[in-house]
């Protein structure tokens, strides 16, 4: 199959066979101890951690873990913010043989059991947040195994880091795991706006980060000792996870871990603690660029700078170029990736729908709408597949589904596009109805089952539109029943609140006497949106 068009347009240095260091993720962790070991890794509030600290407090939650009974291939949910609870737990379970299930805090209390029963998780580490207590104190009400950590504790420069319940025990005999055990179970809704279980193996993880650098590091855009990383994104996000946190642990940088984003907070990190690396989505760069006295700011420690998640305005690409001298790169990828795909070519015009080169040992290909082992020419639009050692195997315990998403060992991603002579891809639709609301994919199948709880409500559609802020939202369109008085969007959202989640709340609402239908009698968003 080689040579691939896109490997004459790879950067100078960049090459598709490059060798990946596929490993395991603990072992990847104890090389990054060894190596920096007194350098910072962490920065939370008051808290710094070392290399060397990080190490012994991830072994310690493991020993822990294993000595209240964690037994090699038991899921673990990780219900937790950007904490350093969150990567401490993370390399402990894996560290105990165990996986990790990434839960989200945005999610109400039965999106979270739901998930707990669909990847067959009985223990969860969370933290003591008032926001997350009443969801923390459900799970344990319904029988699961809670550990909590204490957030205050990251006020000081000694905090404890073994969650309340579990022993501060001394490192054992780690279980033995192997590159193909599933490491991390991450959920999505793929197409059908289910949430399902993405089973990602400690190789497909060290893969993944691997292909970043053999992409970046010829480009001098490895992350090194000397960066100082700023990690706002969520970590329960595989972007987050991989990009950003593991990414910087291995390359030895100093992760400057934050709890939530907020635009001053963000300056400060850059003119204040000369942050070098900040990977962000549209809605972050967006409020960046509005910021008072922005013009005047010093961000020239920045050396990285990326938008991802999402399409970026180009006005704020503009301004973001403007004002730190750097044209923001940018990419495509998926859960079901972990989430490395295509990236952008660092200082290059971005046309419309592309979404840039296929990454070093990913094959990418256009193939028929109707027809997935058909493979299309240059400039002939279709349906993207890719295959690469970072894909994942399939869904937990979807044999169905799994074998549905690909076709000649290649996953079909349900987007639609083409490619060109030179090999860049371009997307020009989603098979998917999924929304990219600031970062985050937002389901209308989700939104519309917990609209149609309503009593008073008869049918509803729910699609994503144009919003200046996060890239998309969604809108709800809904026919009330007979003789009900009409809904408001703050009713409505009112109503949702303990259903779905914020990102997932519906920011428009557009009532009618009726909606669009198939010649079959469903309701038809494609229809929709033509009206």
């Amino acid at each position: 199959m080689r040579p691939f068009l896109w490997e004459a347009t790879y950067p100078a240095g960049v090459v598709w066979d490059a060798p990946l260091a596929i490993g395991v993720l603990p072992e990847k962790l104890d090389q990054a101890v060894e190596r920096f070991g007194a350098l910072p890794a962490l920065r939370f509030r008051g808290a710094r951690l070392s290399y060397r600290e990080l190490g012994l407090r991830v072994d310690r939650l493991a020993g822990g873990l294993i000595a209240e009974g964690l037994t090699p291939g038991q899921r673990v949910g990780l219900f937790l913010p950007n904490t350093p609870y969150h990567p401490i737990a993370f390399f402990a379970v894996l560290r105990a043989g165990g996986i990790v299930v990434h839960l989200t805090p945005l999610d109400p209390a039965r999106a979270v059991i739901s998930k707990l029963h669909d990847s067959e998780a009985t223990w969860v580490i969370s933290t003591d947040l008032p926001a997350l207590m009443p969801t923390v104190e459900h799970l344990a009400a319904e029988g699961f195994r809670v550990f909590i950590g204490h957030d205050a504790a990251w006020d000081a420069a000694d905090a404890l880091y073994v969650p309340s319940g579990l022993p501060d025990s001394e490192p054992v005999a780690w279980p033995r795991c192997r590159p193909e055990d599933v490491a991390l179970l991450q959920f999505t809704g793929g197409t059908t706006g289910q949430p399902r279980a993405v089973m990602l193996s400690h190789a497909n993880i060290t893969a993944a980060t691997s292909i970043y650098e053999a992409w970046n590091k010829p480009q001098d855009r490895a992350f090194t000792p000397a960066d100082r990383v700023i990690c706002v994104l969520p970590l329960f996000h595989i972007y987050a996870l991989t990009a950003v946190l593991l990414r910087g642990l291995l390359g030895g940088a100093e992760i400057l871990l934050r709890a939530r984003f907020d635009a001053a907070s963000l300056l400060d990190d850059v003119t204040v603690h000369r942050a070098t690396v900040f990977l962000g989505v549209p809605t972050m760069w967006t409020a960046l660029a509005a910021l008072e006295g922005i013009d005047q700011a010093d961000l020239s420690s920045l050396r990285i700078a990326s938008s991802g998640g999402a399409p970026l305005p180009v006005e704020i690409a503009t301004r973001i170029e403007r004002l730190t001298g750097h044209r923001l790169g940018g990419g495509w990828g998926m859960t079901e990736t972990a989430p490395a795909g295509t990236n952008l070519v660092p200082g290059t015009t971005n046309r419309p729908g592309g979404i840039g080169l296929p990454l070093p040992g990913i094959i990418m290909q256009i193939v028929a709408l109707d027809d997935a082992s058909s493979v299309l020419g240059p400039h002939q639009t279709g349906e993207i597949r890719i295959k690469g050692p970072n894909v994942t195997s399939g869904y937990w315990n979807r044999p169905e589904d799994s074998a549905a998403v690909f076709a000649d060992g290649f996953l079909l991603t349900g987007d639609v596009g083409y490619m060109d002579e030179r090999g860049e891809f371009f997307i020009v639709d989603r098979k998917k109805d999924m929304i990219l609301s600031g970062g985050f994919n937002v389901y209308p199948r989700v939104i519309e089952d917990a609209i149609y709880e309503h009593l008073d409500v008869a049918e509803a559609v729910v699609v994503g539109m144009d919003d200046a802020y996060r890239g998309q939202s969604a809108k709800a369109f809904i026919v009330m029943r007979a003789g009900r008085p009409p809904l408001t969007l703050a009713a409505l959202r009112a109503f949702l609140t303990d259903r779905i989640g914020k990102h997932e709340m519906p920011t428009a609402l557009e009532l009618r006497d009726q909606l669009p239908k198939t010649a079959v009698g469903k309701l038809s968003r494609a229809l929709l949106k033509e009206i």
